[in-house]
């Protein structure tokens, strides 16, 4: 229980994730007002980020909703995942890849229902980390404190002694009310010579 340990935010922070514009592409495309999609999903990705839907359950509420066939629906997917999947932020990653052994690691990240399969796949997080606690696995979101508290049981350390990166400025927030320590990512250099701090300073 008193290991060091660094605790990662995914989008924003191991994957880089730029707004693609794919939603505003497919209202064009359905010929709906700007905003029309995410007010008839606005339910659906919020139970999909809680894990109250499966994925297929998106899919058939995507299509019933927005008036897709089944060629559409997959096209709409694989848009939505492109930009939720970004692409890795390689320089932190290989920085977080070499700090195994010396703490213990693991992410906390607001997902959606089929994250940690892709992410696996393509970016290797479950190797890159002892731990990943998806709030679409545990029924909580950040900021709710409940899943900062997930995150340290499910590595069996206290919060004090973690260091929490995230790159929303509310997440940080959260962490220091649960007693953790946080970072604000805004680059790559301030974040390694922060968690570098941390790592050194020790529990």
């Amino acid at each position: 229980m008193t290991a060091t340990c660094v605790i990662l935010d995914i989008g924003g922070v191991l994957e880089i994730t730029p707004e693609t514009g794919w939603v505003r592409r497919w209202e064009e495309r359905l010929e709906l007002p700007s905003g029309t999609v995410n007010e008839r999903m606005r339910d659906v990705w919020r139970a999909g980020s809680l894990g109250s839907i499966g994925e297929r359950d998106v899919h058939e509420q995507v299509a019933a909703r927005l008036g897709l066939d089944a060629h559409q629906v997959e096209g709409f997917m694989a848009d939505l995942w492109t930009e939720y999947l970004g692409t890795p932020n390689e320089e932190l990653i290989d920085y977080v890849r070499g700090l195994r052994g010396s703490c213990r690691l693991g992410i906390l990240s607001n997902s959606f229902v089929g994250a940690r399969e892709r992410e696996a796949e393509l970016y290797r997080f479950d190797e890159l980390v002892e731990q990943i606690v998806y709030s679409h696995e545990i029924g909580l979101a950040k900021p709710d404190r409940r899943a900062f508290e997930a995150a340290c049981v499910s590595l069996d350390v206290r919060p004090e002694n973690c260091l929490f990166v995230d790159d929303v400025a509310v997440n940080i927030e959260a962490a220091r009310a649960a007693g953790m320590r946080s970072h604000l990512f805004e680059d790559n250099a301030r974040t390694i010579a922060r968690i570098a701090a941390h790592v050194n300073t020790g529990p």
